[in-house]
This record gives C-alpha cells, sequence and structure tokens, in this order.
C-alpha cells in the first residue's frame, strides 16, 4: 500500500463523531501528537491505524477508500473544463482537492448543476421571447434514465433487501422442490412456473408473437392471470423473464418503495426504476449471491465457465458480477457497460467509482470498440485514465438474433473491468504484466474532457484547451477546414 494522506478525511469524522483528538488517539492507542501529524498530512493514514478505526469505532474502511474518488476526480474535471480560464487547472491539483477536501469538492459539482440547469432554462425562455412560446418546457438537471442510474451508483450497484430476498426466495423453491419427488431435479425454469402457478395463480403461455413489437418477449395478463413468452427465446432468457416477472409479484412492497424515494423526480424516472428493480431481483434469483460468489470465486471469475454452470447468458454474468457488494461477502468492484457500434452506451453499471463522462463521447481506444471486429472472442485490456489508475477491462461482441431472415440482428459488445489491483484474481489477468506501465493502454473518459494532447486519436480538443494551430491538424478531420484556412491566410 502507497502512503495515502487522508488527514482531512480523518479529522471530518472526528468531528462529526464529537471527540477529541486525545480521546480519538486514546481509542486508537496513539499519542495525541502522532495523530495530529496525521490530520494535518504530516504523517500517512496506515493501515494498522485503519484497522483501528473499524475495530474500536465501527467506521466502514470504503469511507477512507481511494476507489470512492475515482467518479469524483473526474467530474471536477468536467467543472474546470467547462470553466475554462487562462491557467489550466492540473491533473495534481483536482487529486489533492478531491482527496482532502471531498466534500467542498461535491459543493463544487453540484453549483456547477444547478449553473448548467440555470442557463438551461434561460436558454428555454430566450425561445420562448424569440420564438414559439411553451410554458410546459422546462429543463431538469438530469434525465430520468440518469436518475435511475445514479441511484443504483449511490448505492455500489448493489440493493441488499432485494438480494438478500431474492437469495431467500430461490434457497426457498429448491428446498420444496426437494421435498416433493415430482419437482426433484427440475430445472430452474420449472421451478419459476410452478412457483408462479402455485403461489400466484399465474398460468405461463407460449406464443409465437408477444405484443405489437418483435422486441417484446414478455407479457402479463392481471385480468386472466396469464404470462405470455414469446417461444423462440433461449431458456436463460426464459428464466430471466419468469424471474422478473416474479419480481413484480414478490417484491412488489419493496419495488414500490424503492420507485416512490425522494432521488426520482418525476413519473418517468419512477417507471424506469421500478424496471430497474425488478431485473436485479431477477438476475439476483438466477444468480443467487453466496452461490454465485462462491463459484465465481473458485473458477477465478471465468465468464464463460459461469455462464455454462448457471445457464445464463455472458451479458448476465457480467451484470450480475458489477453487483456483488455484500459488506461482508464482497466480490470483486467491477463496472460493467454496454455499447453499440455507434459508440452509444445503453447499460453502465459500477460497484465502485469509475465514471465516464456525461458530456459525451468515449475513447476509440476502449478494446470494447475493437470487440466488434473479433465476435465472440474475449479480448483483454490494460487500459490507463488520465488520473494515472490502471484497470483490466474484458470484452465481448455479442449478437442477437430474433425473427426471420430480414430480421436484424441486435449487436452489442460487453465490458467487464476493474482495479489493476484485483486483476491478478482473474483468470484473464494470464499472460499480461501487471505490473508494467508500458503495458497499459492510454484511454480517456472522452476528447472533451480528456488532456491527452498527443493522442493520435483525439478527434477535438478538450473543452476549455485553446486550439494550437500546427501541421499536426492535418490528422484531425474535424480541424481540416480550419488548418486550410490558416494556409491560405498564411500564404501557403
Amino acid at each position: 500500500m502507497h502512503k495515502t494522506y487522508m488527514g482531512v478525511r480523518l479529522k471530518t469524522l472526528r468531528e462529526q463523531r464529537g471527540l477529541t483528538q486525545a480521546a480519538l488517539a486514546h481509542a486508537l492507542k496513539l499519542s495525541p501528537s502522532y495523530l495530529n501529524q496525521i490530520e494535518n498530512n504530516q504523517r500517512p493514514l496506515t493501515v494498522p491505524v485503519l484497522l483501528r478505526l473499524q475495530s474500536s469505532l465501527g467506521i466502514d474502511l470504503q469511507f477512507f477508500s481511494e476507489d470512492e474518488e475515482a467518479r469524483l476526480i473526474s467530474e471536477v474535471r468536467e467543472v474546470v473544463a467547462e470553466a475554462g480560464g487562462q491557467e489550466p487547472v492540473s491533473m495534481a491539483e483536482v487529486q489533492a482537492m478531491v482527496g482532502q477536501l471531498p466534500v467542498m469538492a461535491q459543493v463544487l459539482v453540484r453549483l456547477h448543476k444547478r449553473c448548467r440547469t440555470a442557463e438551461e432554462r434561460l436558454m428555454l425562455l430566450a425561445d420562448g421571447i424569440d420564438g414559439d412560446h411553451n410554458p410546459q418546457r422546462s429543463a431538469a438537471p438530469l434525465q430520468p434514465y440518469e436518475e435511475v442510474r445514479d441511484f443504483f451508483y449511490e448505492r455500489h450497484n448493489h440493493m441488499a433487501v432485494l438480494d438478500e430476498r431474492a437469495e431467500q426466495l430461490f434457497e426457498r423453491l429448491h428446498r420444496d422442490a426437494k421435498a416433493d419427488p415430482a419437482a426433484a431435479g427440475g430445472e430452474l425454469v420449472a421451478l419459476l412456473e410452478r412457483h408462479l402457478s402455485e403461489v400466484h395463480g399465474v398460468a405461463t403461455i407460449n406464443a409465437r408473437r408477444v405484443g405489437d413489437s418483435a422486441d417484446v418477449v414478455r407479457a402479463f395478463n392481471a385480468s386472466n392471470r396469464t404470462l405470455s413468452l414469446s417461444a423462440d427465446i433461449e431458456p436463460g432468457q426464459r428464466a430471466f423473464q419468469l424471474a422478473t416477472q416474479i419480481a413484480r409479484l414478490d417484491a412488489a412492497d419493496l419495488i414500490e418503495s424503492f420507485a416512490n424515494h425522494e432521488s426520482f423526480a418525476s413519473d418517468e424516472a419512477r417507471a424506469l426504476a421500478r424496471i430497474g428493480f425488478a431485473s436485479y431481483f431477477a438476475g439476483a434469483l438466477l444468480l443467487p449471491y453466496r452461490r454465485f460468489l462462491a463459484e465465481a470465486e473458485a473458477l477465478r471469475y471465468d465468464i464463460e465457465l459461469l455462464s455454462q454452470q448457471f445457464r445464463v447468458s455472458f451479458e448476465t454474468v457480467c451484470h450480475r458480477l458489477s453487483t456483488m457488494q455484500r459488506p461482508d461477502a464482497k466480490g470483486i468492484p467491477f463496472f460493467f457497460v454496454r455499447v453499440d457500434r455507434a459508440g452509444n452506451i445503453s447499460k453502465r453499471q459500477s460497484a465502485t467509482d469509475f465514471h465516464f463522462s456525461r458530456t459525451g463521447g468515449t475513447c476509440p481506444l476502449w478494446n470494447v470498440y475493437e470487440a466488434f471486429a473479433q465476435p465472440g472472442k474475449i479480448l483483454t485490456q490494460l487500459a490507463q485514465m488520465p488520473d494515472g489508475r490502471t484497470y483490466l477491462w474484458i470484452a465481448r461482441c455479442i449478437s442477437r438474433r430474433r425473427g426471420g431472415f430480414a430480421a436484424p440482428a441486435r449487436t452489442f459488445a460487453v465490458a467487464l473491468g476493474c482495479d489493476v489491483r484485483h486483476a491478478h484474481r482473474l483468470v484473464y489477468a494470464t499472460g499480461l504484466d501487471l505490473n508494467d506501465p508500458a503495458a497499459a493502454t492510454p484511454i480517456g473518459a472522452g476528447c472533451k474532457v480528456c488532456d491527452r494532447e498527443n493522442c493520435a486519436q483525439r478527434a477535438f480538443p478538450a473543452i476549455g484547451r485553446e486550439l494550437q494551430v500546427n501541421e499536426n491538424m492535418r490528422q484531425f478531420a474535424p480541424y481540416a477546414n480550419a488548418w486550410q484556412i490558416v494556409r491560405n491566410v498564411q500564404g501557403a
């Protein structure tokens, strides 16, 4: 462990507990002068001191985790980039602010969001004055899907109550099956259908087409208690759809209580949240926490083997791995994304603080985009962000086709990543030099907030940076016209 200076956090914690330096020093079996030096960043916060904090005061060590800083650093960098200024703010200054004054950094981010919202509202007001006035138009700080994403993110993508209830239901289903010779040894799909029938009086029927759209695979009719499932989905998908419907019935009280949380400002956000909570419950039911974590550790997180063992898709396993953060039995803190060929991120879940920019765009050097060129192959990559943190990424292209010859396939690339310090626990680290900085590919959160000026893939300058006009602009397609104008002005 490198030296970690978190004196401000320790002092903040002490003041929150109403303790004097002498009292905290006594509890930690330290001298007051030593504690004073820690609080003033003259000494690092060591592992033995952290463990004493946990044992004597019951402190969650996550409070001092550097993982907590990654997203906040990214957000502060966006604020700084958009604010501009004559002198660029260095990464070292941003890291120092977030590390030593995290609450102030959060205040800065919130103020920036409020400022941006106010600017949007002023623009809408100007539109109303200059053009067609629509009193219904308003600007919200976040889109509904962003509200839901942030709700899960703030909880490290782990919903403890939903997870535990799903695990209890899984155990009950198998316990009941063992007690009934007719159901013993039955597949999970059969157990789920039986549960729907016996507990909720819901009959499951197969249908060639469910609903008006070919993409709809599940439809529940509450009046006649029937659940229609598409006949051409795979067993793993069928199990997930059954589990999702069970979530709506068995965990309706929990889902509704979470959906009414103050984090959700609109009916649309609450509706999306209900879908997210039901999907979470379904994943936890198919992949019960302790059983799944034990197998993942035993198989060194081999996603394909886990997919075969639990009979679910590669994507479902990746998604579940990003939720394994039960306090007394934590798995590796993963982040999970799904993108399409156009670069749109349709899923982004994280058990730790890895953050991609809200301002748009991701990095073309990231291996998730290379996965489209090698369908079915699992790609690995050591990638380093501008803040110096290195991650191991696993990416694979997946494709789904439903319907006949003319029906287009749905193609995505999914990626699972973790901090390099956890990489040795994964089978995918085989053959990689985890200790060689040169082995990592430098990537960023997107050109608008990335300050790697010498990147060959840069599409446009970072927000707030002045454009340096030179011959190298030939390689940047968006700059081609500007480069030619300069050449003409110079008489070249």
